[in-house]
């Protein structure tokens, strides 16, 4: 795995649009069916946009009409880390990249087969790096 990235939140705002910087690094949310990704069905990789580390692969893309790009396994299962949120009244799991720590989205159990998971994920959170 690769080494942690840390920086500063001045750091981060220079390298990140404001929106990005909102949901990456203050756990922000895009409104739903607003972000780049939510209906591509371009072959590729779809890398953090923070730190470029590869999170997610197209071929577990799928469209489960949440109004957010959703896969149903992470491109490497360190590539991501989970964690319990109660934010907003609500019990969620949280994912995050594992290389900077960046907001991606939320974790379900209510994905198609073979996992039963769908990780939907902020479009602005990725960068897709196209086949």
């Amino acid at each position: 795995m690769a080494e942690k990235i840390e920086k500063s939140d001045a750091e981060w705002q220079k390298e990140l649009t404001p929106n990005q910087y909102y949901v990456t690094r203050q756990k922000g949310t895009e409104p739903p069916f607003t972000g780049e990704y939510e209906r591509t069905e371009t072959p590729g990789k779809y890398k953090c946009v923070c730190c470029g580390q590869e999170l997610f692969r197209s071929e577990n893309k799928f469209h489960s009409g949440c109004g957010w790009p959703s896969f149903n396994d992470p491109a490497d299962p360190q590539a991501v880390e989970e964690s319990a949120d109660t934010s907003h009244g609500m019990v969620r799991t949280e994912v995050t990249c594992s290389r900077c720590g960046a907001h991606l989205g939320h974790l379900f159990d209510d994905g198609p087969g073979p996992t039963g998971l769908r990780y939907c994920i902020n479009s602005v959170a990725l960068k897709l790096d196209k086949k």
